[in-house]
């Protein structure tokens, strides 16, 4: 055995690349952890990963375990940076994927446009064949169009190809014909099929989702490819595994084939942390928050559990439908509301916050490269919330005369003092993120008072204190290294896919034994696939799910299901589903109720972190202290806080607010009243005033 480990997880995020090392001693059982955060490299991602192992001073050679998250994906997506891709589906089906949905946001809009869809309809094509929803052949699939059809592809620069056929989440077996046909006739184009994806049905959803995996996959194979190539220039040969939007990790090749699943692999590895730190410290209930530097996200946990779902879609706003991807993704909901975004008047003199972000690049006027725009970050820095002389760790000299002026600038329009105008920027951005974190936890029937809300990323902490006293949660907890905590879930992330299955089960004599064989034929595949990948089947578990609704709705709900399913236990299957339905929407209804699909999570260690935690030291918190400063708190006036180093906070010390806490990555703003203590494993509970 190796005298140390070293697992290494990087995140890189819209504005900053981020780092966290745990290196153990096993002789002595000691841990070193080292974060830190570099500029993301827009379009050469991998060079910001790079940049930041050589400024945390790391090696690659002596790195056993790297977990690596991503905006790739959804970037090349929102930004339309991905291929020309051509689409093959069912005879007379091609037009599935722009007629879409009746969902229109803004559905008196006489002038609404729909989404230009990805693929034009001269690249859509259709070859016969056809299956019922049964999985039964009506009609054989015929080939024999396939070889002029991808010519005509070739001629136009095609560099992708989607398939998705009718029915192909009840029997794939025309898709895998097509499939490899396809690949056939056509050596090294990047093709995928839907069933691949998913197994789920709705066909607009299937066939986008299908097509937009394709529209991504070169960029993002690319991608990981230059990753992988400079790590091993650089002497890496050890596990290099990928974070998935379903909050688990998978390997290289099996994200290169369909890179989709790593849509939002940033957002999910933070908040399978936070439910990790949850169970840790004994609150199963959480509410999570994570504030970079362009966006606020946030999800509810409850009972430790992250809740996964496929109704996922991009670019969804108040004036357009957006578009579906039917894959795995932690539930969550994220708003324009980050350390960089950027405050403004409109016509009607209203100030606003966002959705706009000043980015990395100019940044925060405070920065000064240039940005003249102020920020949710000039504000804080201008009301003494962040020091100005330890800005970004000391790592930049604060541009005071450039906030004021931004500040000015805005207050002009209104009548207002900059220390006005920033108060106000505080007070709106607050509150957009309020509202988001009730979307995921009153809008669905949680009262907040039975969660502790947890806050990370860059800006977490500044804001997590007015949040939590506004919802009336439990208590407030910064995890220790809140800046690169989504990079710290990786390392306590499993190998991890989800299979969703679509099966029409009524709960009657002989269903309960349908969805046993269901379930047992679908985690064969999993093992099968974990086998492939040399996993030990003994290492492999697996969370059944069923997908319910009342006979003839349109949308289900998800129910956990423990243990070997069968006819006897129908009844209480059924009682578990009304009682979850009424939760989410206050009643429930004397009607039959019907499975309509399976959601099975397999899972497999790798190399997870495990915690020591830290007896008190007995030392008291002045030994961290670095003094006081007047701090304005927006609606508590101005108070002198003290201000602590916490690189110098140990486990068991306790202090009272008005206070701050100072490191390299975060600032944590304590208010008056409320009461501080720090926990075995480094992080701080904040204990809000009655």
């Amino acid at each position: 055995m190796a005298e140390k480990t070293i697992r290494v997880a990087t995140d890189v995020g819209g504005t900053f690349t981020d780092l966290v090392c745990f290196e153990t001693d096993h002789a002595t059982g000691q841990s070193r952890i080292i974060t830190a955060k570099s500029d993301t490299t827009p379009p050469n991602f991998e060079q910001g990963v790079l940049n930041v192992l050589e400024k945390a001073a790391i090696d690659p050679k002596t790195v056993d375990f790297l977990a690596h998250g991503t905006t790739v994906v959804i970037n090349a997506l929102t930004e339309r940076k991905g291929v020309k891709v051509g689409l093959i589906t069912t005879e007379g089906f091609r037009d599935t994927l722009e007629i879409a949905r009746g969902n229109r946001p803004d559905f008196f809009n006489l002038h609404y446009v729909k989404p230009e869809v990805f693929v034009p309809r001269y690249l859509r094509r259709e070859l016969p064949g056809r299956m019922n929803y049964k999985g039964e052949e009506l009609q054989p699939l015929d080939l024999a169009p396939l070889r002029a059809i991808l010519d005509d592809f070739r001629a136009d620069g095609v560099e992708a190809v989607a398939i998705c056929f009718l029915h192909s989440y009840a029997n794939p077996a025309h898709e895998q014909a097509a499939l490899s046909e396809v690949r056939r006739l056509w050596p090294g184009i990047s093709a995928v099929s839907s069933h691949q994806i998913t197994r789920e049905w709705r066909e607009y959803e299937r066939t986008n989702t299908a097509v937009m995996s394709a529209y991504v996959q070169p960029a993002a194979e690319r991608y990981l490819g230059r990753l992988n190539d400079g790590l091993k220039d650089r002497g890496f040969d050890g596990n290099l595994f990928i974070m998935q939007s379903n909050c688990g990790v998978d390997s290289l090749d099996s994200v290169s084939k369909i890179p989709i699943t790593m849509v939002e692999s940033g957002p999910a590895s933070g908040f399978w942390g936070a439910a990790e730190l949850g169970k840790l410290i004994g609150e199963r209930n959480v509410l999570a928050l994570d504030i970079g530097g362009t966006t606020a996200k946030c999800s509810l946990i409850e009972d430790g559990k992250v809740r996964i779902m496929t109704d996922y879609w991009i670019e969804r706003d108040r004036t357009s439908a957006g578009y579906p991807i039917m894959v795995p993704v932690v539930d969550l909901v994220e708003i324009g509301n980050g350390g960089g975004s950027i405050a403004w008047v409109d016509e009607f003199g209203k100030l606003h916050v966002g959705p706009k972000s000043a980015g990395a690049m100019p940044g925060p006027a405070a920065y000064g490269r240039g940005g003249t725009s102020p920020t949710t970050t000039d504000a804080n820095l201008w009301l003494g919330r962040i020091n100005r002389d330890y800005f970004c760790g000391g790592s930049v000299i604060a541009d005071m005369a450039a906030a004021e002026k931004a500040l000015s600038d805005v207050g002009a329009k209104l009548g207002a003092s900059p220390s006005d105008v920033a108060r106000g920027i505080i007070r709106i951005a607050n509150n957009n993120m309020v509202n988001a974190l009730k979307l995921v936890s009153l809008n669905r029937g949680h009262d907040p008072r039975d969660f502790t809300l947890v806050a990370f990323g860059g800006g977490g902490a500044m804001h997590a204190v007015a949040l939590g006293a506004e919802l009336g949660v439990k208590k407030v907890v910064i995890p220790a290294g809140a800046a690169v905590f989504s990079a710290w879930g990786m390392m306590m992330s499993d190998l991890r896919r989800d299979f969703f299955v679509t099966k029409l089960a009524e709960l009657r004599a002989g269903g309960g034994n349908a969805v046993e064989a269901l379930f047992a034929e679908t985690e064969a595949v999993a093992l099968q696939q974990f086998g492939e990948e040399e996993v030990d089947a003994s290492k492999v578990k697996f969370l059944r799910y069923g997908k319910f609704r009342y006979q003839n709705q349109e949308h289900t709900t998800e129910v956990l299901i423990e243990g070997v399913i069968s006819d006897a236990r129908l009844a209480e299957i059924e009682a578990a589903f009304h009682e979850t339905y009424e939760r989410e929407y206050t009643y429930r209804l004397d009607a039959p109720v019907e499975l309509v699909g399976i959601h099975l999570v397999a899972s497999a260690e790798v190399g997870k972190l495990t915690m020591r935690h830290k007896e008190p030291t007995g030392a008291e918190a002045e030994v961290a202290s670095k003094g006081e400063r007047e701090v304005d708190y927006a609606l508590e006036g101005v108070h002198k806080a003290a201000i602590y180093d916490g690189e110098k906070l140990e486990p068991g010390m306790t202090f009272s607010g008005p206070a701050v806490i100072e490191d390299p990555g975060t600032t944590i703003v304590i208010h008056p009243g409320n009461r501080v203590e720090v926990d075995g494993f480094g992080n701080i509970h904040i204990n809000l005033k009655a």
